[in-house]
């Protein structure tokens, strides 16, 4: 065999490792938040509605840049991606039916409390 220059820049042997695709953009947050709007969907589904909708807005995003170059981006961070997704969207209906319950219970009780005999207990 011949001897080979690796002096030359151009016939250098390639440098070891493997290459690894980056990441989705905010693949990670959106799972996060995802997880974060089932957890919270109990505090008066406010914030669990609030959390579910921007992972919602930001996997919509992600999801458009993976699908005009798939090839570009993981495929764990858009499994990751659409995980989040999914638990953005269980979240928010959590919370908005929470919401909507809390609201209901808030009407009865005014109700019921505008409805007590509050002038005979002066009497007393």
């Amino acid at each position: 065999m011949e001897n080979q220059n690796f002096n030359n820049p151009i016939q250098q042997p390639p440098q070891g490792g493997f290459y690894t695709q980056p990441a989705l953009p905010n693949a990670s947050a959106i799972l996060v938040l995802g997880i974060l709007s089932i957890v919270f969907c109990w505090t008066w589904g406010v914030i669990g509605l609030i959390l579910g909708i921007v992972a919602l807005a930001m996997s919509g995003k992600a999801n458009t840049a993976y699908q005009q170059n798939p090839g570009q981006f993981s495929i764990s961070s858009y499994n990751n991606m659409k995980a989040g997704r999914i638990c953005a969207i269980i979240g928010t209906a959590l919370s908005a039916i929470f919401l909507i319950i809390v609201i209901i219970e808030i009407a009865l009780v005014g109700t019921m409390v505008s409805h007590f005999p509050w002038q005979d207990m002066h009497r007393y």
